[in-house]
């Protein structure tokens, strides 16, 4: 299913155009420069902003500003729809281009890559992350696997709270070891029930460098 953004779409090139190297946001003091992430206006007011990568900005003769762009889809938008490990904030690059009047955009923000924005301290709202490019038309996903988890074998969504077992170092979702939220966020040490106390005290004794004080029982959770 094809997306309809607002604005003119179409990159065949005109008279009197020129390339600018950076365009202030109307109404305020953000600039934009070629790479930078913008919000731009949805044409359905109930929508959130669209997200895109500015690729070009240019200026035609009457200085009417435009910027090509690349858009990103939330996982909603793409044809396989949002699915249980994807963030809130997560983002597919796509290969949709566009041309947009730069008046639709209405602020800056950051789509990280996916191993920065599970280390961030916090979320902010411009905060975005992508780890997966998508093509619209067919809906193919690159890359098309990536590393599961815990029983479910869910690939990592970093809004949800995650123990790691002291013994395989496997992640898992509270819920599917038996636990509450509550109850996770009180633990001290975890071994999930695939690796025995009497496992984990060979493996200290082994030629594993790192004591058990230095393994963490990390609650894996982003704000939003």
């Amino acid at each position: 299913m094809a997306k309809t953004r607002p604005g003119i779409s179409g990159t065949k090139p005109k008279q009197g155009k020129k390339d600018l190297d950076s365009y202030t946001i109307r109404g305020t003091n953000k600039v934009v420069r070629v790479g930078d992430c913008v919000l731009m206006r949805p044409s359905d007011t109930g929508k959130p902003p669209y997200v895109a990568r500015v690729e070009k900005i240019e200026a035609d003769s009457r200085n009417n500003v435009k910027v090509r762009v690349r858009w990103y889809y939330r996982p909603e938008e793409s044809l396989g729809g949002r699915r249980q490990f994807h963030g809130a904030k997560e983002l597919f690059l796509s290969d949709h281009y566009d041309v947009q009047s730069a008046h639709t955009i209405e602020g800056k923000c950051i789509v990280h890559s996916f191993k920065n924005y599970t280390k961030l301290e916090d979320v902010g709202a411009e905060d975005y992350y992508c780890r997966f490019e998508y093509k619209a038309a067919t809906g193919a996903f690159t890359p098309d696997r990536v590393a599961v988890y815990c029983k479910c074998e869910m690939p990592y969504n970093p809004d949800d709270l995650m123990v790691q077992c002291e013994g395989c170092k496997d992640w898992y979702h509270p819920a599917c070891v038996d636990m509450t939220i509550e109850e996770a966020k009180m633990l001290d040490h975890f071994v999930c029930s695939e690796c025995s106390e009497d496992d984990l005290k060979r493996s200290q004794n082994g030629f594993h460098p790192s004591p058990v004080s230095d393994l963490k029982v990390d609650a894996k959770r982003r704000k939003r």
